[in-house]
């Protein structure tokens, strides 16, 4: 046994001797010693390069903020009827002079570590990741309030890398060249709080109308809710989500230990008072069609609030200006100064769906609230027209379908529900009656009788197709328009009966345009035939009875001095009066925002409005009569028998049929041949003697 090996212990592993392991390892430890070097040449080159970059930044100057330029909104004419500008809403006050509850509220919501950080925010980013990561979607941001600021004064909204690179840059120059509290007076002063309010000075004298630094703590957990999203959170728009966010900051504020949970509470429960918007600024025309403007292109076609306000895009729309003017002061005058009762007026272009007149209500500035678009007010015997179509469409009834106007209870439901529609202050006739008949008195019996005959499901179906999208139920009420309808609704559809049967969807913007004259946006016309012309000429022919003798709409016939077609509705709330003539189609509404009775007097206001306004509207254009289409037949009826008449007839009445749904049989109470069948020559001279005798009543008023 050698001496090496005794040492090992006898039959013991081997060792390789100290200098012999040594020596293995050298290669190791000499290329770990390089590593160690490269490693700390590497982190020296990027600790000069990230120094000098930061001296860069340092010395650099910051680039001048982005110059806003005014946006504009144009009507059918070209001229512009309202701006978009943020300089024209913004004041800038000193830090000191916005009060330090605002302050607080916006650093508690929007930057918790704003005095701590170097411009971002690392734990609210990493949180924010967290939370994105877990939701797979972007939940959460963590800008901070130099972020922001950069963003807002430097650079654009667009989300590509090179922005955010940049924004990342300027974020850094800001904390450089800025005290925290210089930053934080720069962002109070130009964050937007919408409604064209730029600053904390601005957004209180438009929202409470008083200074900044008089702001409370309630207003100011309010207001310091509404930047992170104004269409949102803006009191204005949707109080209940500027409360709910009010009170998030306010319980923010108190977990931070800003404010004692106790004074969260109560600045909750506040009740707020803000000034009515528009008393300052918003003034001039159709207010509420620019507010319908500015609703479609940012919540519709989704132009950025702050492109709207500052890019100097421009809104090409529908409005006529004249024909707006004449609604305005035919709602001015229609309804009297010191009355409470309210109305709702919108005109459209059945031939090209153009909007050209809207008024939401009788003053924006005290209520900005757009009854054009309400959807709770019941459009009565407005509404049977679309029942009228749909029989008219099936072939059950025709214009001389007869239905006995007299008390009727009528059962459905197999059987087991019944339903007693009365008339209006229980006029009856007590007889027999046609469909001209029914829709010039606006007979109740004759219209449940039709929808019995019809069925309620395809009434609501063709309400459907002309665009009525309000919530119905298939039951023989409908058929007196109990079920709520917005007067925009009704308006589209009537003008699809003035339209040959063709539905046109109303259109208010035609193009957007940014400051380079690039289209961003421009209408494609959506059109779709719901019913064949001669059907919508058949019914238009029956609705021109409604303001002859006899016809709910007799008392201002006088003062429309050209054809038109319409239906009034009148329920214990509500009175309307939706008609067309072939260049436009307006539906009139006046009632109580309360839902209060109306009384006789001002249930008849609807009409008069109507009337005044198309007349008005249409001053420069000449009358024209309805379009006669083909497939439309003119004949002589016995109004009693609902037959053709016969020539020696003493009570004979010109009426239009589609083609083949005439009657053939002759009134046997007279016994001769019929005075004129398929729209012979006779016919064709009553029906122009009839248009004459318009057109002279226009010419001699």
């Amino acid at each position: 046994m050698s001496w090496y090996r005794f040492r090992q212990g006898g039959g013991g592993k081997r060792r390789l001797p100290l200098a012999i392991r040594a020596e293995r390892w050298m290669p190791l430890l000499r290329r770990l010693r390089k590593g160690l070097i490269y490693m700390a040449g590497m982190l020296l080159v990027l600790f000069m390069a990230a120094f000098g970059f930061l001296y860069y930044l340092r010395v650099q100057a910051l680039p001048a903020s982005s110059i806003s330029q005014t946006s504009q909104m144009l009507d059918a004419q070209g001229h512009v009827m309202d701006t978009f500008h943020a300089g024209e809403n913004r004041q800038s006050v000193p830090l000191k002079e916005i009060s330090p509850y605002l302050v607080e509220a916006t650093l508690a919501i929007e930057d918790q570590r704003f005095f701590s950080h170097l411009g971002f925010d690392m734990k609210g980013m990493a949180r924010a990741a967290l939370v994105n990561l877990e939701h797979f979607s972007r939940q959460q941001g963590a800008s901070t309030l130099t972020q922001q600021l950069a963003r807002n004064l430097y650079l654009t909204h667009e989300r590509t890398w090179s922005r955010k690179l940049k924004e990342a840059m300027y974020t850094i120059q800001l904390e450089m060249h800025y005290s925290k509290d210089e930053i934080l007076d720069m962002y109070l002063n130009q964050i937007y709080y919408g409604h064209g309010a730029y600053g904390a000075e601005a957004a209180s004298e438009l929202y409470y109308g008083k200074h900044a630094s008089e702001l409370t703590l309630a207003e100011s957990a309010m207001l310091a809710g509404i930047p992170k999203g104004p269409k949102y959170y803006s009191p204005y728009m949707d109080m209940k989500n500027a409360k709910d966010r009010q009170r998030t900051i306010l319980q923010t504020m108190a977990d931070q230990g800003i404010i004692q949970l106790s004074d969260a509470k109560a600045a909750g429960a506040e009740m707020l008072n803000f000034v009515p918007l528009g008393t300052s600024k918003q003034t001039g025309l159709a207010p509420y069609f620019r507010d319908y403007v500015r609703y479609l292109a940012v919540d519709k076609l989704g132009i950025d609030e702050r492109l709207l306000s500052e890019g100097g895009i421009r809104i090409y729309t529908t409005l006529d200006p004249e024909a707006q003017r004449a609604a305005e002061e035919a709602v001015a005058a229609g309804i009297p100064e010191d009355s409470e009762q309210q109305a709702a007026l919108i005109s459209i272009d059945p031939r090209t769906g153009y909007i050209k007149a809207m008024v939401g209500g009788r003053d924006y500035k005290k209520n900005q609230y757009n009854r054009v678009f309400a959807t709770t007010r019941q459009p009565g015997s407005s509404f049977k027209p679309i029942l009228y179509l749909t029989a008219l469409q099936q072939g059950s009834l025709s214009p001389v379908s007869q239905f006995k106007s007299a008390p009727t209870v009528f059962t459905y439901d197999d059987g087991r529900q019944t339903y007693a529609p009365s008339n209006y202050n229980n006029n009856y006739v007590n007889g027999l009656i046609d469909m001209r008949q029914a829709i010039a008195s606006s007979d109740n019996i004759y219209a449940v009788n039709s929808i019995m005959k019809v069925g309620p499901e395809n009434v609501i179906d063709m309400a459907r197709k002309l665009g009525i999208d309000s919530p119905m139920q298939p039951v023989p009420s409908l058929a007196l328009g109990t079920f709520p309808v917005s007067p925009f609704e009704m308006a589209s559809a009537f003008g699809t009966f003035a339209n040959a049967g063709v539905r046109i969807e109303p259109t208010a913007i035609l193009r957007i345009e940014d400051s380079k004259g690039e289209v961003l946006y421009e209408a494609k016309q959506a059109q779709t035939t719901v019913v064949d012309a001669a059907h919508a000429y058949v019914l238009t022919s029956l609705m021109e009875s409604v303001f002859e003798t006899g016809g709910t709409g007799n008392r201002v016939s006088a003062t429309i001095k050209r054809p038109v077609a319409g239906k009034t509705g009148t329920t214990a709330t509500d009175a309307w009066l939706v008609g067309y003539t072939p260049e436009l189609a307006t539906a009139v509404w006046v009632g109580y925002d309360k839902g209060r009775k109306l009384t006789p007097v001002e249930a008849h206001r609807a009409a008069p409005i109507f009337a005044s306004y198309t007349e008005k509207a249409l001053s420069a254009v000449p009358p024209k009569i309805f379009p006669l289409p083909d497939g439309v037949v003119s004949v002589y009826v016995d109004p009693e028998s609902g037959k053709l008449a016969g020539k020696s007839c003493p009570n004979r009445r010109l009426e239009s049929f589609v083609s083949g749904t005439q009657p053939v049989e002759v009134c046997g109470a007279h016994g001769d041949t019929a005075a004129s069948a398929n729209g012979d020559s006779d016919a064709q001279a009553a029906q122009s003697k009839t248009w004459w005798k318009q057109l002279k009543r226009w010419w001699s008023n």
